[in-house]
């Protein structure tokens, strides 16, 4: 059976205790994960702290730029594996994790060793007191051991969205995978190894939150900073460990993201996004569509032409051809969601297609399946209107007046992402301006520039990452004044 070890200064770690990984496609179990420790988390956090002021913190930027090239292309030589192993952890369509997933987690290494390699920093001559002359000027410096938790639903992207830049500046880190997601991060530590990373500042512990490596490594006075990706209430915790010793964090939490569609929208354009953005990975998706609202003019043309793609979606496991939709990430989960799809009929919704599970052939039928969900008729203090779900599922209300689509899109505790589809250019900008989110796609959805700032507002997050944003999280930022 397959051992998923932890991996500390350069070797692979086993521990006594172990749970099992399980496919979502079939709940079969994929191997065991080793759990680590308190014991674990001391030797990760004193392994990384000594790469600091050993060999990796005396690399000059050059060398450390050409060892991330080094890593990304290894992760590309590795792609294959890297593909079936996030396959086989959240069963996502291979179109998805192909397509995303594998390349965008590689290529993050590049991005931010071009941006740390190009960055500059600021400098300013002075007049003195005394009628001399002094010039000061900006050094960026590691933050230092960071603490990288990460999410199952995009498990190497989201990692490595954080690693790469971590590393890229001098940090070493400390990565806790999700319990659900543990093979991309742990096949990363071979990739570190081969390319000569040295030992100490790339590790993993597997484990859990609470009585966990979580909860232990957010926790440890040892570790600089935190950076997380998941729930609001799980961030909440972490933000309340990092406050004794006064540690920064930066967290991209969750979000109820509203898509607004004009009368004067491109009609198929808006109907395909839309799709996309509620219902791909399963609307596993931080940044995905759960509240549409749609101009009173097209609503009902809109709900029909929706409800026929979502219906066209094909769920299945991933290696069969024209697979759109893959399973929920866990039995757990998908209990979740179908309480949600109950729900939604008890308060009244008019279910316009879905809200339950479909049929699955042989043992297909023990993965963790639903089917793409669709809902109008709610009114706005609904459950599933006000709380993420996190599922393949949308409710769709009708707006009359831009004033009152805007007044919709805010009316929610998170502030993550919106995506408004019009063809007016005034109606796009106002709207851009005026909803309370970190990112606003017009006519689009998921269209990043990994130059730009990424984040949330409201209970959606804390910081910016992305380009020159994220050395504001990662490294501090030094001031040196030289009296001439």
């Amino acid at each position: 059976m397959k051992q998923y070890l932890n991996f500390i200064h350069g070797e692979f770690v086993a521990t006594a205790k172990t749970f099992e990984n399980r496919a979502p496609v079939d709940n079969r179990v994929l191997g065991l994960v080793h759990e680590a420790g308190q014991a674990e988390v001391n030797a990760a956090v004193a392994g990384a702290r000594a790469a600091l002021k050993g060999d990796w913190g005396r690399l000059s930027v050059v060398k450390r730029v050409d060892m991330l090239y080094a890593v990304a292309d290894e992760i590309n030589r590795r792609f294959d594996d890297f593909l079936q192993a996030e396959i086989a952890d959240t069963g996502k369509p291979l179109s998805l994790a192909s397509h995303i997933d594998i390349p965008r987690g590689a290529a993050n290494f590049k991005v931010f060793a071009d941006i740390i390699k190009n960055v500059p920093t600021e400098s300013f001559q002075m007049t003195t007191p005394d009628g001399g002359t002094a010039v000061s000027y900006a050094v960026r410096s590691p933050l230092g051991v960071v603490a990288v938790v990460c999410p199952w639903n995009l498990p190497l992207l989201l990692m490595t969205w954080k690693v790469g830049p971590a590393l890229a500046c001098g940090n070493t880190v400390i990565v806790k995978p999700s319990e659900e997601t543990p093979a991309t991060a742990t096949l990363l530590g071979e990739v570190m190894n081969a390319v000569g990373v040295p030992p100490g500042v790339y590790n993993v512990l597997h484990g859990f939150g609470p009585g966990s490596a979580g909860e232990f490594l957010t926790r440890h006075p040892g570790v600089s900073g935190i950076t997380f990706t998941g729930e609001t209430r799980t961030g909440e915790a972490i933000m309340a460990a990092a406050a004794k010793g006064v540690r920064p964090v930066s967290f991209e939490l969750g979000g109820k993201n509203a898509g607004i569609v004009f009368a004067d929208c491109d009609f198929d354009k808006a109907v395909a996004g839309i799709t996309r953005s509620a219902f791909e990975n399963c609307g596993q998706v931080c940044l995905g569509t759960e509240r549409v609202y749609v101009q009173r003019p097209i609503f009902d043309q809109f709900v029909a032409a929706l409800k026929e793609k979502a219906e066209a979606l094909k769920v299945g496991p991933s290696e069969q051809p024209g697979v759109g939709l893959g399973p929920l990430i866990s039995a757990e989960h998908k209990q979740k969601v179908l309480g949600y799809y109950a729900k939604a009929v008890a308060e009244g919704a008019t279910v316009v297609t879905g809200g339950g599970v479909p049929d699955m052939p042989g043992a297909l039928a023990e993965g963790h399946w639903v089917q793409p969900t669709i809902w109008t008729g709610l009114p706005e203090s609904a459950s599933v209107v006000r709380e993420e779900v996190f599922g393949p599922c949308c409710h769709i209300a009708p707006f009359d007046t831009e004033e009152e689509a805007i007044a919709l899109a805010n009316a929610t505790d998170y502030g993550l992402a919106t995506t408004v589809w019009t063809q007016n250019l005034g109606t796009a900008h106002r709207m851009a301006a005026a909803v309370e989110v970190g990112l606003c796609w017009i006519n689009s959805w998921f269209l990043r520039d990994l130059r730009t700032a990424f984040g949330g507002a409201k209970a959606s997050g804390i910081g910016r990452e992305g380009g020159v944003h994220s050395l504001e999280f990662y490294t501090e930022l030094r001031n040196v004044m030289v009296k001439l």
